[in-house]
């Protein structure tokens, strides 16, 4: 049987993930624009769109641009106005989910 991939799914991804990374204290769950997000060191570096599930990174540009090319990620743009270091994973792949939200953290708290 594949792996289910709906809203539900993605959601509960999000927030086992995010036991995970609590565990730093560095790292503390907020809210950004109504968004359950996650911040390292007070800067934002995760979150889950709350109407599509999607997993929400910040990451330099150049990275979001290449993920959005490959179609890997979509542009975060709420409200319709893109976010140029914020990206969305619709797909989700628990290794990609993961990798992507500690390089979002590392980024954000350099």
């Amino acid at each position: 049987m594949a792996p289910r991939d709906d809203a539900e799914s993605r959601a509960d991804l999000y927030w086992r993930l995010v036991e995970d990374l609590t565990v730093d204290p560095a790292v503390a769950r907020s809210t950004m624009m109504g968004f359950p997000c996650l911040r390292v060191d007070g800067r934002f570096f995760a979150s889950l769109d709350r109407s599509t599930h999607h997993l929400i990174v910040k990451l330099p540009v150049g990275r979001v641009g290449a993920l959005v090319a490959s179609g890997q990620g979509l542009p975060f743009a709420p409200n319709g106005r893109v976010f140029r270091e914020w990206v969305a994973v619709p797909v989700a792949d628990p290794d990609r989910w993961r990798a992507l939200m500690a390089e979002a953290k590392q980024f954000a708290g350099a």
